[in-house]
């Protein structure tokens, strides 16, 4: 077989559904594309609020509606609500194209969110499917997902060292059993990456998110980046610290510095660079939030 005749059939095997279908996974996800956060909105569903883990940057015990950071809502919703919610956003604003469960506690930790994918499948099948994972129960949960129409999946990876994950995670709650220091960071790790691998067998985009620590993982970064390439990652968001709980010593990382180590990942995998550290009721377009119009 030549050349030519290898490049027909690789291309002739491509389904051109899912093509399209991957297309607007990123062109009409703002998160996944630059241009499309000028254009296109999301909606996040505050549907899930235990937590599987518990991190040293992370606490979800107040919240303010100025606040725009991971981990807070200004009130739960029930997956029944979530679908009277996205109906109305969306004749609201018909620019929302994308709707995600990232919180504010770990989104496979909860059936409420599966409950809520089913029913925002059944109703909603045209909009984009999103979610958000430490990606503890990414392996035994990624078929679910498949099946629900779930077709970006962001997973925080903060270390792809055993032992630099300790410094971050105080412990890991899986299948009951609660793990702590470099036994349940690394149990942690293998399951993230696990997942990740199945997830992209499957068709998923994926995005990894990386707290920048200044301090803890500053210098470890350049290691994830080569890791989620090598996995077949398709962005990589550099978050920068909020310094709190366990962490509330340390700082955040400068503008400067986090362009700097954007500029230096750039040659690895593709950086996300407009971040807005969104709420787990985020809703509107990056950085012009309406949920107040919303969740009301």
């Amino acid at each position: 077989m030549t050349d030519k005749d290898n490049k027909t059939e690789t291309s002739s095997s491509i389904d051109p559904e899912l093509l399209i279908t991957q297309m607007r996974r990123i062109k009409e996800h703002p998160c996944y594309d630059e241009k499309a956060c000028h254009l296109y909105g999301r909606m996040h569903l505050p549907v899930a609020p235990k937590c599987n883990m518990q991190c040293n940057y992370c606490i979800r015990d107040f919240d303010c509606v100025n606040e725009s950071r991971p981990g807070v809502c200004s009130k739960l919703i029930t997956p029944k609500m979530a679908v009277e919610y996205v109906r109305d956003a969306i004749k609201k604003f018909p620019y929302i194209k994308v709707i995600g469960i990232a919180g504010p506690g770990e989104p496979l930790y909860n059936n409420e969110t599966f409950e809520t994918l089913k029913l925002i499948k059944e109703n909603f099948p045209h909009l984009l499917k999103c979610l958000s994972s430490n990606g503890l129960l990414l392996p035994e949960k990624v078929d679910l997902l498949n099946e629900l129409d779930v077709g970006n999946i962001t997973v925080t990876i903060n270390a792809v060292d055993p032992k630099i994950g300790a410094k971050i995670y105080s412990f890991i709650n899986y299948h009951d059993e609660i793990f702590t220091g470099e036994e349940g960071a690394k149990i942690l790790l293998d399951n993230q990456l696990e997942g990740i691998k199945k997830a992209i067998e499957l068709k998923m985009i994926i995005k990894v998110n990386t707290v920048y620590i200044p301090g803890i993982n500053d210098d470890h970064i350049i290691d994830i980046a080569k890791k989620a390439r090598e996995l077949g990652v398709y962005l990589q968001n550099i978050i920068p610290l909020i310094p709190q709980y366990k962490f509330a010593n340390l700082r955040s990382p400068t503008v400067k510095e986090i362009r700097k180590k954007q500029a230096e990942l750039d040659g690895i995998i593709k950086q996300m660079k407009h971040c807005r550290q969104c709420r787990a009721d985020a809703i509107g377009k990056l950085g012009c939030d309406v949920q107040e119009q919303v969740y009301e």
